[in-house]
């Protein structure tokens, strides 16, 4: 379980840390049934818990939050199982339900026995490699709009999140633990609703993002990873809400820092501009991550 704290423009809450154990230290059973490939995960079973908020709180003390903004972030460690997120709420997921989206499409092929047609492979590598809208709006018709997501949702474990009304794709409800969930049945073998063959196709378009949407959890990325090269994996969205002229800007994905990889999710509204919540997914990218990373970067 995750449990959380809200950070928003004025005060950040406390922050529990779910049993983060360093690989190689005692503490951590592997509860992976064989070796992962492919870029994908084993699953450790954390050890006792341990008190993070300091740290935590510490290193979200810099980031800054714009007044009237908010942002939540989860993050998960998968070779210790260690977790932590900040805020509760659902926030408008824009165009990071591509990937909830691909993921329900290819349950429901799975379950049919059949492969993606080339057109619906058309779609999907347009979908999440350029972020193209009209390639999103045919794929969530195919699945069954929001009955569909939210029935894939059901086997993947997500519990807060709500496909959107009609053909506003855009507009699903999510919490930023939900997204931690969905990355998990991509890039993570034990447990997993998905194929490996189905995971790896997701984890193949995530790498290959567009040259000017690779902003983001990408931020927490140090170079030291093997992920397509590039030590990431992601997809972002980002919506201007006619409503109020603010931004949703969010960003999830796979990192790689310190020669491991980290599953990170972002979510946030509120910005006055978009580079305003690209900078604020950023920061808390970072922040997330560091928490695994700056500690341990430190000596036993």
């Amino acid at each position: 379980m995750i449990a959380c704290a809200v950070v928003g423009a004025t005060a950040a809450g406390a922050v529990y840390w779910q049993g983060h154990a360093r690989p190689g230290a005692g503490g951590a059973v592997s509860s992976a049934s064989s070796a992962p490939s492919g870029g994908e995960e084993a699953v450790e079973t954390a050890g006792p818990a341990e008190d993070g908020d300091a740290r935590l709180a510490a290193a979200m003390a810099s980031v800054t939050v714009a007044d009237g903004a908010e942002v939540s972030v989860a993050v998960l460690d998968p070779d210790s199982g260690g977790s932590a997120a900040y805020g509760t709420g659902a926030y408008d997921t824009a165009s990071i339900v591509k990937v909830d989206i691909l993921a329900a499409l290819l349950l429901q092929a799975q379950d049919a026995g059949r492969s993606l047609t080339a057109a619906e492979k058309t779609y999907a590598a347009a979908m999440i490699e350029n972020s193209d809208n009209e390639s999103a709006s045919a794929l969530w018709r195919a699945i069954g709009t929001a009955g569909g997501l939210d029935a894939a949702n059901a086997r993947f474990g997500l519990t807060g999140t709500t496909g959107g009304d009609g053909p506003l794709w855009g507009l699903t409800r999510t919490t930023a633990a939900d997204q931690v969930t969905l990355l998990r049945q991509v890039f993570v073998a034990d447990g997993s609703e998905l194929t490996a063959a189905s995971r790896a196709y997701v984890r193949e378009l995530m790498e290959r993002i567009a040259a000017g949407q690779r902003w983001g959890v990408s931020a927490a990325a140090d170079g030291s990873g093997g992920t397509g090269g590039s030590g990431w994996a992601l997809k972002n969205g980002w919506l201007r809400r006619s409503t109020t002229g603010l931004w949703v800007v969010n960003s999830i994905g796979r990192v790689e820092s310190g020669g491991h990889g980290y599953l990170v999710a972002v979510v946030s509204r509120g910005s006055g501009t978009q580079a305003e919540g690209i900078a604020l997914t950023e920061a808390a990218a970072r922040a997330a991550v560091g928490v695994f990373t700056d500690e341990s970067s430190e000596g036993p």
